[in-house]
């Protein structure tokens, strides 16, 4: 049996190492009032894209308050809107026809001041096109790290994202004082677009000179849904050998499915198909109810962009090809028989 002396020491000792909480909840509750972010949404022909949504999603889950931001020529109608969306305690507008195309020259210098003026200790936008483009020149204005492609928050300064096209996992640490996030639509499922009640604000409008401007575009109409955002895609890689059959296959399976269409990339290189319908790490990433892959041998590019579907269904001739690895459903055998036999099945049940 130790002395009373000892034992009393060894009490101090322990007490003086033992592990203590990181942070008590009052600190915890200090800590959440010094967050706030800014969701940037993004807006078309005076119509919010839901896919943007995801941005205050992430937001919510950091703590703290997260605003909106938009800009456009009617800016101050689609701020309207936005303020009905759950989450965001103030939406900032700035009403300018020059921001309406979204041209990321445009936008930083825009972006930055009004980072500046709102004190944001995370700026977020989604990992599209335009989120891709623009954060990278804000954090070069602002000189700090940008962090793309965010699946998971693990804290305030803590990330989880994706290397080596999906086939890592990397956690990253920020200690930068803004930290700038574009985020994988696919983890953070858009926010309620009801039940809010945001202020609207006037944002800063800098009117900084651009060396680019708009000229044009030319879009590719469709009735189907929006390949991003559909709770069915169909894609169509190499296998399918020419843009004529292409065609001729992957529209039909698709419409009776009421599905969207993708292509692989290879597809796209060969111009099977457009550049907007490529599905992969170069393309976009999807997360339908159900992915059809017909003729896509399942490359690592590729499957970054579909792999986290609900349920995935492929038909390749080949019986050792990768896609039939994470496919839940798999059917071997010739595709230039088995779509359209497949795709007049579906049209005798619909």
């Amino acid at each position: 049996m130790l002395p009373i002396a000892r034992q009393s020491a060894l009490r101090a000792v322990r007490a003086q190492t033992a592990p203590r909480p990181l942070l008590t909840p009052a600190q915890a509750s200090f800590l959440a009032r010094l967050l706030s972010t800014l969701a940037i949404l993004e807006q078309k022909d005076g119509k919010l894209n839901t896919g943007s949504l995801g941005a205050v999603t992430a937001g919510a889950e950091l703590g703290g308050s997260v605003h909106g931001f938009v800009a456009g020529k009617a800016a101050k109608t689609i701020a309207q809107e936005a303020a009905k969306i759950k989450g965001l305690e103030k939406v900032i507008a700035v009403e300018n026809e020059a921001y309406e195309r979204g041209l990321p020259e445009n936008w930083a210098p825009l972006l930055v001041e009004n980072i500046k003026k709102g004190g944001y200790s995370h700026v977020i936008a989604s990992h599209s096109a335009f989120g891709k483009s623009l954060l990278p020149r804000v954090a070069a204005l602002l000189d700090v790290q940008q962090i793309s492609d965010v699946m998971n928050i693990e804290g305030e300064d803590t990330f989880v994202r994706p290397i080596y096209a999906g086939n890592a996992i990397l956690t990253v640490k920020s200690t930068d004082s803004t930290k700038l996030l574009t985020v994988r639509q696919t983890s953070f499922a858009p926010t309620e677009t009801e039940g809010g009640s945001a202020a609207v604000e006037d944002g800063v409008d800098p009117k900084a000179e651009s060396p680019t401007e708009w000229v044009s575009e030319s879009l590719a109409k469709s009735d189907r849904p929006e390949l991003a955002s559909a709770e069915k895609v169909v894609s169509g890689g190499r296998g399918l050998k020419s843009k004529e059959e292409f065609d001729r296959l992957i529209p039909p399976l698709a419409d009776a499915l009421g599905a969207a269409i993708g292509a692989s990339r290879a597809a796209v290189d060969s111009g099977f198909a457009d550049n907007s319908l490529q599905v992969g790490q170069t393309g976009k990433n999807v997360a339908p109810q159900l992915y059809l892959a017909a003729g896509i041998s399942g490359a690592i590019q590729h499957l970054a962009g579909m792999k986290d579907s609900k349920v995935i269904a492929c038909i390749n001739k080949d019986a050792d090809a990768p896609i039939f690895q994470v496919a839940d459903v798999g059917l071997v055998g010739d595709l230039f028989e088995k779509v359209p036999e497949l795709t007049e099945k579906l049209k005798s049940q619909s």
